[in-house]
């Protein structure tokens, strides 16, 4: 027989993705959205469907090497609020969309985020935040794995000394690292473990969806998400549903060295959030190596910083 020896070394341990330029999110779909009937859906494609085109056209030249690659979104809540079927819901979502002149390439559900196929996204990215201890501080404060709340500073504490002639406690303002003069102090919980059950929070789970967009999650150096392609009919549950559909065959790669979500305002305080948690997340060396080395042999200039790899557009309520 013929044998073959290889170093261990010689195979990559962690398996890099195609990346479009941007990745581009038309929107979440919530219960509440779904229940106020297809119209909700026409008025929110509509404001979608300008700033969608104005990023093509601002990417218009800017690609050192083809055209650029733009490949758009849409997370479906099935983690929080399950609700009606995909059978039901789907052709209604994607028969408003072209309607407003959108397609939707890939189409995630939110639950994908905690558990998708045996893989774990949430838990995965929990040991990698990393906080950031305010000035003066003891150490007394609790870690972020064992209270489940992220800050990005130092909060009040829970108790002061008294004043002097006073005998009222003194009393300390939060206050924000790196601050600009004042403060913006956020205090974001990640999960709850009630009744020994861990749920996610939707700040933490747009968190790993941001960076399941961006390339940037493996577990055991394969990516968490791989789009499925799709196809004819949706299932009755959820749960027959893919993690990730691709729903547009000749679609640019998922992932992306960019986001970018037109959402509406309710997301706002949510996606402060996410860009709190962003900032302290450290993501795998050779993943980030990996996108580093590819963005230099494409010309195309990418942040260092994670957060600043993403951007945003609000617009009004439906």
């Amino acid at each position: 027989m013929d044998s073959v020896f290889r170093e261990a070394t010689a195979d990559p341990r962690t398996q890099a993705v195609p990346l479009s330029h941007v990745s581009m999110e038309l929107g979440h779909l919530y219960m509440e959205d779904f229940a106020a009937g297809p119209e909700r859906l026409r008025r929110q494609f509509a404001r979608v469907k300008p700033w969608a085109d104005a990023l093509h056209a601002s990417l218009a030249g800017t690609v050192p090497k083809g055209r650029p690659r733009v490949s758009s979104c849409f997370l479906v809540d099935d983690y929080f609020s399950p609700f009606s079927t995909p059978a039901e819901v789907l052709p209604t979502l994607l028969g408003e969309a072209r309607r407003a002149g959108l397609t939707i390439d890939y189409l995630a559900r939110e639950s994908a985020c905690a558990r998708a196929r045996g893989v774990e996204p949430a838990r995965s990215v929990e040991p990698r935040l990393v906080e950031s201890p305010p000035p003066g501080s003891d150490g007394s404060r609790p870690s972020v794995r064992q209270v489940g709340w992220l800050a990005n500073g130092e909060r009040t504490p829970a108790t002061g000394s008294l004043e002097a002639m006073s005998g009222l406690a003194a009393w300390q303002p939060p206050s924000e690292v790196g601050a600009r003069r004042h403060s913006i102090f956020v205090d974001v919980e990640l999960w709850d473990d009630h009744g020994g059950d861990r749920t996610w929070s939707c700040p933490f789970l747009a968190a790993v969806w941001q960076l399941t967009r961006l390339g940037l999650l493996r577990d055991r150096g394969e990516p968490v998400l791989r789009p499925s392609p799709w196809s004819g009919e949706f299932p009755e549950e959820w749960e027959r549903l893919p993690p990730l559909l691709q729903l547009n065959p000749a679609a640019a790669p998922f992932a992306a060295y960019r986001t970018y979500s037109i959402l509406p305002t309710r997301f706002l305080p949510v996606e402060h959030a996410v860009h709190i948690v962003l900032g302290r997340v450290v993501v795998e060396e050779a993943v980030l190596r990996q996108v580093a080395e590819r963005s230099a042999r494409e010309g195309i200039e990418v942040p260092a910083e994670i957060v600043r790899r993403t951007s945003y557009h609000f617009v009004d309520e439906p």
